[in-house]
């Protein structure tokens, strides 16, 4: 992906005085569900753009080989665990952080916030049905909340017109449901574009939101097996990157634990 030039304004995600967590090279903040919230709120109200990125492990090993991708999740203002095995990570390295903070799980509480303070929000992301369906089920779910807009995520060659399309919305909060690093490159290429809006990647949430898509039974979640059903209901796509980056990613961990950073 190829966009503006990116300013050379200071970037929050370079503040001192976060509270982070350091698995595989990239600072995770140590935060929970509601924490991760007011974080959100506090981001809306100091005004963007601003980003709010997740990882999992995957994302992690991909950093490794991806010198912009890392530099991207680095900079973003808010970065959660999006993943029990990074979780397990911190917690194997010997600084745990709190718990799995994932996308699909911020999407309601942020929206309450949005219809508390008047927010208005977009959605860009999955195929046209799937995510004109989508903004049904959060808008029934949700009264008085206000879509700024929304748009499918097949945006390629289309990037520059899909960000001026946020930023004119006047949108606030920004959901942005694209594969990585995708939805990273994105908000780091039109970094200047978004206007005041929170940026919030949330992945694959509008094909579960939607009812396209099933996920993990709440005990699986819990115990972290999340992957194993996404596993099970894609093995064809996702086998290679389960067990290959899921390998990559212990080696990556237990080397950090033997030679600290």
């Amino acid at each position: 992906m190829t966009g503006p030039h990116r300013s050379s304004h200071d970037v929050a995600g370079d503040r001192p005085g976060r509270d982070r967590v350091d698995v595989g090279g990239i600072a995770i903040d140590r935060v929970d569900t509601r924490q991760t919230v007011a974080r959100c709120s506090e981001l809306v109200r100091l005004g963007g753009p601003r980003h709010a990125a997740g990882v999992n492990a995957s994302k992690i090993v991909d950093a490794q080989d991806d010198a912009n991708f890392a530099r991207t999740l680095r900079e973003a203002d808010l970065v959660n665990a999006d993943g029990m095995s990074v979780v397990w990570a911190s917690r194997v390295l010997g600084d745990g952080l709190p718990e799995r903070v994932t996308g699909i799980d911020l999407v309601g509480p942020m929206l309450d916030m949005a219809v508390d303070n008047g927010w208005p929000v977009y959605f860009l992301g999955a195929r046209a049905e799937i995510i004109a369906r989508a903004v049904r089920v959060l808008e029934e779910a949700h009264p008085g909340l206000e879509v700024a807009g929304f748009r499918d995520g097949y945006i390629r060659g289309e990037e520059e017109a899909a960000v001026a399309g946020v930023r004119a919305s006047g949108a606030r909060v920004a959901f942005i449901g694209l594969h990585s690093p995708m939805k990273e490159e994105l908000f780091d290429e039109y970094r200047d574009h978004w206007g005041d809006c929170l940026v919030v990647g949330i992945g694959g949430s509008f094909d579960v939101i939607a009812g396209e898509i099933s996920r993990a039974p709440r005990w699986a979640q819990r115990m972290g097996l999340e992957w194993l059903h996404r596993l099970m209901s894609e093995p064809r796509r996702l086998w290679k990157r389960y067990l290959f980056g899921n390998t990559r990613f212990i080696a990556l961990v237990l080397r950090q634990r033997i030679r600290p950073r």
